[in-house]
């Protein structure tokens, strides 16, 4: 491999890497499964995520990231290592340099975690940079214009609104709820409703396939969901509806539309009138929630909208720094 800049978007839920001159050429869950009684590495990515539920007792799964932040040093470590083998070899001797995306209210130990984890696994130099620039770079915002943007990234451990100006952060707010707490409001949802219980992936794929912001009141669709019955014990099926999955996650999209409330009083109010007028974009995986825009708006009363490819705005924001590293430095919060 020719190029040796590398940049990662470390999500909670998934993690795409980015090699300069290549373009995304990873994008996996962020999961690893370990064997506890030999400390050993089985799986990473893809193939970790398919084996969530199936497992027998020697083998766990770990989402080694919490909150977009390390909650898990060593299986981060393996994770970020599987990465980079993947896209040099596990014999180029050639130490890359990296950059990855972190929180904006990240602390400086967990800043610091992030970097030490890189370098440990052979790293050359390590960068962090704060998601919010990236997403607005990525969704093709101007940030170093003088005019105030909004982004409100919506990733799978947290959602995170920034308003942007002259290339920086001028008031921002982070809250731990994202795509996790979705699949855990659909799963809390059918057990008390129906008494069925439903794993996570199952739960994501109803978000996925029916999930709604705002209620329908036309056609409403359906989707056949299969767990298991808490009395019996035994699998039975259901019909669940988008209104039921609406119903579910509505409290979750509350907790962002306080978090942009919040941001918004915070905001200058000339920087609050040019968001009135450009309005709000959003970005990352939760960003793709049918008609999430719509109920932001509607609630916000700002228009609001949905970013091109929101799942892959970090990443594209990573590789615009990645290319420009000297000239974005002053946006990149860490490094070693």
């Amino acid at each position: 491999m020719f190029s040796r800049k590398i940049a990662i978007d470390l999500g909670t839920a998934n993690s795409l890497v980015l090699v300069q001159n290549k373009g995304v050429v990873i994008n996996e869950p962020s999961v690893v499964a370990v064997s506890p009684e030999d400390n050993r590495i089985l799986a990473v990515g893809l193939e970790a995520k398919q084996m969530i539920g199936r497992t027998p007792g020697n083998i766990r799964i770990y989402r080694p990231l919490r909150d977009g932040v390390i909650a898990d040093y060593r299986v981060t470590q393996a994770m970020i290592r599987y990465f980079i083998e993947k896209v040099s070899g596990p014999f180029d001797f050639m130490k890359p340099e990296l950059v990855i995306s972190v929180p904006a209210d990240i602390s400086s130990a967990e800043r610091m975690a992030v970097i030490e984890a890189a370098l440990s696994v052979g790293a050359k130099k390590a960068y962090v940079a704060k998601e919010p620039i990236l997403s607005a770079l990525g969704a093709g915002i101007p940030i170093d214009s003088c005019s105030g943007h909004m982004i409100v990234d919506i990733g799978g451990g947290t959602s995170e609104v920034a308003v942007i100006s002259l290339g920086g952060i001028v008031t921002c707010a982070s809250t731990r709820v994202g795509g996790d707490k979705m699949d855990e409001a659909i799963m809390a949802y059918i057990k008390e409703k129906y008494n069925l219980a439903v794993g996570v992936q199952t739960a994501e794929e109803v978000k996925k396939k029916i999930g709604l912001a705002v209620p329908d009141k036309k056609k409403e669709r359906r989707m056949d969901v299969r767990g298991r019955d808490i009395a019996s014990g035994l699998p039975r099926d259901i019909k669940v509806s988008a209104n039921e999955v609406q119903k579910a996650v509505s409290d979750v999209l509350e907790e962002i539309v306080r978090s942009i409330r919040s941001v918004l009083r915070e905001t200058p109010p000339e920087l609050s009138a040019d968001i009135m007028n450009k309005g709000i974009i959003l970005a990352g995986g939760g960003s793709l929630l049918t008609d999430i825009d719509r109920f932001i708006a509607e609630s916000i009363q700002v228009p609001t909208f949905v970013a091109e490819e929101p799942l892959f705005s970090v990443i594209r924001g990573l590789g615009i720094v990645l290319d420009n590293l000297e000239m974005y430095k002053k946006s990149i919060v860490g490094r070693k």
